[in-house]
């Protein structure tokens, strides 16, 4: 697997719409708790950097949703990071590892339907278990007990979890196909996935 990945849809570029129409915009600050040099982006931005920024130490969403990433051009750990205020970096990151934030985008949502196959074995093979727009908060109580190893998202944007009920790292399924579970994982460290939501 190379270090960089796009998703599977074409990466958003310039002002887009988000929340079923409106713009992306966000305010990432430099400093905790909305201090410190600021900047306003309605686009994607593959290194922070570009913005005389060393870090990320908070962030406001006025629309989106975003997707955030620990590295430079939107490789390792994913963070989705919702309408709202997120005062300090463990507000945006579940799984506690990672307090770095170098690149962002708009995320796209396709559909407010939202369709998705989950398969045990790579190269959608074994067992099969279909979600409909619903919340699963533990996989294995819904009778999934086996490893996701391949995943067809068929409709809408889905954030899944290492750990269950939105636990640990997140990893977003855009509309597109998974043969593997390194397909949806940026970050080398994880081959689990214990609960699913769709992203509205």
């Amino acid at each position: 697997m190379t270090e960089q990945q796009s998703p599977p849809e074409q990466m958003a570029t310039g002002e887009g719409a988000g929340e079923r129409g409106g713009t992306y915009k966000i305010t990432i600050y430099e400093l905790e708790n909305f201090q410190g040099k600021r900047c306003e982006l309605t686009e994607e931005l593959p290194n922070i950097t570009e913005k005389e920024m060393e870090k990320v130490g908070s962030i406001q969403v006025e629309s989106g949703p975003w997707l955030g990433f620990e590295r430079q051009a939107y490789a390792g750990e994913q963070f989705v990071l919702e309408k709202g205020d997120y005062p300090r970096w463990d507000s945006w990151s579940n799984s506690h590892s990672s307090d770095s934030l170098m690149s962002i985008r708009p995320l796209q949502i396709d559909s407010a339907d939202h369709k998705i196959h989950l398969f045990e074995n790579a190269g959608y093979a074994g067992r099969k278990m279909e979600i409909v727009d619903d919340d699963v908060p533990s996989l294995w109580a819904h009778g999934f007990q086996d490893r996701v190893a391949s995943v067809k998202a068929l409709n809408g944007t889905w954030l899944g979890f290492e750990r269950q009920a939105y636990a640990g790292e997140q990893f977003v399924l855009e509309k597109g196909d998974y043969p593997r579970w390194d397909s949806w994982s940026n970050s080398h460290s994880s081959d689990s996935l214990m609960s699913i939501r769709p992203l509205q």
